[in-house]
């Protein structure tokens, strides 16, 4: 019995907290909450589950004290993109291994010091750290770089992803974290804090990538755009007005040493319908090269009543949740999936 403390209970912290509760071979050691008014209940309470004894906290010192195999760790990713280190920090010291959604994919494209510092942490606790999720994490990690060993010749890997953000209830997180309805009069956001932190966490997917081609990134470049709305709108989060931002889209060109490009595009809009790739799933996958290799995924839901977003925040957890026993298996350190067998120019 793996015994797992839940971190953040938000819209994805609280399917994990249920995923958990409900799993055969997991038991609740810990809930730690952000907000004040979470504090103090039973951990059932917030996902309609039956009290299981496990009383929240906001108190860190009290899951740094509590025996655990694992910390799912998933607050929302915030300003500056480091800002959650000094915990995950304290946790791999305490002993405990760490499966987070909020970054942590792949530490070295931080810098030496960045990652050795979380390295430093799991070997000073004997534990292990894993940054996991649908993308990035998965997408282009463990699903495109895998296509390309089918690849006789590779020339480039283009990836985009686009995310409806019409029914996302939270104005922080579609306001605040996604940057719609800004106006790009008062601040472009494509040089700001937000282009920062989404350059941080995706450049890891394209650090990752060179690595398991048995190469390194030459150049990153990047292309952000944003589409204005045309006319007032009205999403879940609230109103965005005709002329701030409905749709950012942002993108990186990476050039790498072993002449393969990487081109990985980000699309969250307020509507579809706005763009001519509306009819298209969550994530397009083009590899050129000999042969080329085109692939679509999508996500949806099966029950027409329940939020679109709720997909997604399914299959992330999922995700998460099936890490854990790999990661609890592996030798202290920061851990990742490799994808097996991509294209490589050399062998060695």
């Amino acid at each position: 019995m793996i015994r797992a403390i839940q971190w953040a209970t938000g819209a994805m912290g609280r399917t994990s907290l249920r995923r958990i509760i409900d799993h055969p071979d997991m038991a609740l050691a810990g809930a730690f909450v952000y907000s004040p008014r979470k504090a103090g209940l039973d951990a059932g309470q917030l996902v309609k589950r039956q009290n299981t004894g496990i009383i929240t906290t906001s108190v860190i010192d009290d899951i740094l004290t509590t025996d655990a195999d694992v910390v799912l760790h998933m607050p929302r990713i915030t300003l500056p993109y480091d800002a959650l280190v000094d915990d995950v920090v304290q946790l791999l010291k305490s002993g405990k291994n760490v499966v987070s959604t909020a970054g942590f994919h792949w530490p070295e494209a931080q810098g030496s010091a960045y990652a050795s510092r979380l390295q430093q942490a799991c070997l000073a606790g004997g534990s292990t750290l894993a940054g996991v999720g649908v993308n990035p994490g998965l997408m282009v990690e463990r699903l495109a770089l895998a296509a390309t060993a089918l690849c006789a010749d590779l020339e480039k890997i283009d990836i985009s992803e686009m995310v409806d953000a019409s029914a996302m209830a939270s104005p922080e997180f579609v306001f605040g974290l996604m940057g719609l309805g800004t106006d790009p009069s008062q601040s472009d956001i494509r040089t700001g804090p937000l282009a920062t932190l989404y350059t941080s966490l995706f450049s890891e997917v394209l650090y990752f990538s060179a690595h398991a081609m048995g190469t390194q990134v030459k150049q990153i470049t990047p292309d952000h755009q944003l589409t204005l709305a045309p006319y007032d709108l009205e999403v879940a989060a609230g109103p965005i007005a005709k002329g701030t931002v409905a749709a950012t889209q942002w993108c990186w060109n990476c050039e790498m040493d072993n002449g393969v490009l990487l081109s990985l595009s980000i699309l969250w809009t307020a509507d579809p319908r706005l763009h001519s790739k509306a009819d298209v799933g969550h994530w397009s996958v083009d590899i050129i090269g000999r042969p080329n290799i085109n692939m679509r995924i999508d996500i949806s839901e099966s029950d027409p009543t329940a939020p679109p977003a709720r997909a997604l925040s399914d299959a992330t957890v999922a995700v998460a949740i099936r890490a854990i026993p790999d990661v609890v298996a592996a030798p202290p350190g920061l851990f990742a999936y490799q994808p097996p067998a991509t294209w490589r120019a050399n062998f060695v």
